[in-house]
């Protein structure tokens, strides 16, 4: 499974629009449609937004691993 395939399917697991997640991630529904074909590279800042989202750690989103750790976003207890 590649990145593309994944963030279609963290978005279909959630049942949330691509206007939805473009309306979070301040884009169009076209560009974020774009994203999920491959068309257009996305952006670090939005991946890093999608990984907020689906609340998964950014290697999952790249595939580098199967496990979707949480997201350890500023919001989040960090331990010393």
């Amino acid at each position: 499974m590649d990145y593309l395939q994944r963030i279609r399917n963290l978005r279909e697991d959630h049942d949330y629009t691509q206007a939805y997640i473009a309306h979070l991630l301040h884009i169009s529904q076209r560009t974020y449609a774009d994203y999920e074909l491959g068309k257009t590279r996305i952006p670090l800042d939005s991946m890093i937004k999608l990984a907020g989202i689906y609340d998964v750690d950014m290697n999952y989103i790249c595939c580098i691993t199967e496990e979707p750790a949480p997201y350890p976003g500023e919001n989040k207890t960090q331990e010393p």
